[in-house]
Parts: structure tokens; C-alpha cells; sequence
């Protein structure tokens, strides 16, 4: 008489740990989707080559050309600010890629993944806003410094030295304000969710409001130009020679009111739509 055995399955219960939700964690989470995009590094790349290249082309074409400069243009012209002129192309490429950070997620839907990894949300929006203006500061200051020594040279006799009254705070002017920009241009992201409408909404803000205030009666220009973000964060690093144009501290704490505001909103947006 034989006897047939039955193997029972073994069964093992092993516990999985689950880390808790930590601001530091959603950091180096964000920080790993940022870097781990092409389209970040040639967009910083883009922005960089734009601040040193004009800033150095302008200096250039200005010392070739002194000789037939107006009177006007002698008697205004500021080495300083002469160099910095890339602020103007590379506002642009750092509030795309902020724009960028945000709409793709939604764009692919990844950003539904990303909540139910951190379920209150903030963070994210902290996250990528934090991460995104320590990579600015960083390479816009870089970028600055390089510019202003790069275009003094090409300026000749023309030129002045880092040493010269207002050359580092008009650098460091420059950097806020591309800084205080893509902080921005993530929060119009959280807010609107669309690549063509978050950057369309920049571009309008930055660079079309400005021109259209223009053909407003004069007595309305002085009350509504300079706080516009593009105006009052130019006042940061540029001489004020215009009536009504806000200080340099005057101007930065209009321009951290718009980026609040806007933070604000994404904040209060983020926690009420679904994703």
C-alpha cells in the first residue's frame, strides 16, 4: 500500500517597508525627472549661450560702431547694462522650460502617477519651483558674470571693470530676475496645464502688454507700466531714466508680488482640480 503526499504550497510573508512622504524625498524625486530630460539641458544651454553671446556681440558692435553713435546715445549709453543685454533672449528660454517641467507631466499624464505618490500635492508644486530656481540662480549667475567680462573686453576703451559702482548688483539683478521668472513660468503651468497656453500667457505678460501699454494715454503709462513683470524687473538692473520707473527695490518687490501671486494660485488650483 503506497501512500501519495500532496506538496502544499509554501507560503513566506515578508514586510514592505513604505518610506513616508518628505518634502527632501519629492526633491530628489523631481530633481531625478529634470535632469533626466534632453529638452532641460538644451533649453539651460540655449539660455546661457544667449546671455554670454549677445553680451558679448553687443559689445563688440558697440566699440566697432562708437565713431558713428548720436550725441543721444553717447550720453545715455551704460557699459554695465551694455553687456547684459541677453536678459532679453534668455527671459525666454527659462520661462519655456519652466512652462515645459510642468505641462509635459500633464501632457503624458505623468502627473497622475506623480500624485499618488504624494497624495497633498504641494510638495510637487514646492518641489519643482525650488529645484528649478537653484538651477537658474546657478547658471543665469554664471552666465551674467560672463557676459559683463566678455562684453567689457569687446567694449575697448569703453568698457568699465567689475569693480565699477553697480556692476555686481546689476549682475546679480539680472540673475534674480531670470530667477523670479522661471519660478513663474512653473507656477503658470500648475495653473493653466497647457504648453501652448502657459507659454503663450508668458510671452503675452513679458512682452506684449509692455508694447500695447505703450499706446495708452500718457497720463495711464506711468500707472501701469512699470509694474508689469518684464518693466519691474528690468528696474532691478537698468537705469531708471523713465518718469515713474520704480527702483531697483521697489521694482524687486513687484516682481516677487506677481510670483506669489501666481505660486498662490497654483497652490490653490493644484489641491481642488484633479489631475
Amino acid at each position: 500500500m503506497s501512500t501519495a503526499t500532496l506538496d502544499r504550497p509554501r507560503t513566506s510573508t515578508s514586510s514592505v517597508q513604505v518610506e513616508p512622504v518628505t518634502q527632501s524625498r519629492v526633491l530628489n524625486s523631481e530633481w531625478i525627472k529634470m535632469r533626466s530630460l534632453r529638452s532641460t539641458g538644451l533649453t539651460l544651454l540655449a539660455a546661457v549661450v544667449a546671455m554670454i553671446a549677445i553680451g558679448w556681440i553687443v559689445g563688440w558692435a558697440t566699440n566697432a560702431h562708437w565713431a558713428t553713435q548720436r550725441p543721444d546715445e553717447i550720453a545715455s549709453f551704460n557699459p554695465i547694462t551694455n553687456s547684459l543685454n541677453g536678459y532679453h533672449l534668455a527671459q525666454l528660454a527659462v520661462g519655456v522650460l519652466g512652462v515645459l517641467l510642468v505641462s509635459g507631466e500633464y501632457a503624458t499624464g505623468m502627473i497622475r502617477a506623480t500624485f499618488q505618490s504624494v497624495p497633498t500635492r504641494l510638495p510637487v508644486l514646492w518641489a519643482k519651483a525650488a529645484l528649478y530656481a537653484g538651477v537658474t540662480f546657478v547658471l543665469m549667475l554664471v552666465a551674467s558674470f560672463a557676459a559683463f567680462l566678455g562684453g567689457q573686453q569687446f567694449l575697448g576703451t569703453h568698457g568699465t571693470s567689475l569693480s565699477a559702482s553697480g556692476a555686481v548688483q546689476d549682475i546679480f539683478g539680472v540673475t534674480g530676475y531670470l530667477t523670479l521668472i522661471g519660478i513663474f513660468a512653473v507656477a503658470l503651468g500648475f495653473i493653466i496645464r497647457s504648453t501652448a497656453g502657459g507659454i503663450a500667457t508668458l510671452f503675452g505678460l513679458l512682452l506684449v502688454l509692455p508694447g500695447i501699454g505703450l499706446v495708452l494715454p500718457t497720463s495711464w503709462q506711468a500707472n501701469t507700466l512699470p509694474y508689469l513683470p518684464s518693466n519691474a524687473g528690468a528696474s532691478m538692473f537698468s537705469p531708471q531714466t523713465a518718469v515713474g520707473s520704480l527702483s531697483a527695490g521697489a521694482g524687486l518687490v513687484v516682481l516677487v508680488t506677481w510670483v506669489v501671486a501666481a505660486l498662490a494660485g497654483a497652490a490653490v488650483l493644484v489641491k481642488r482640480r484633479d489631475a
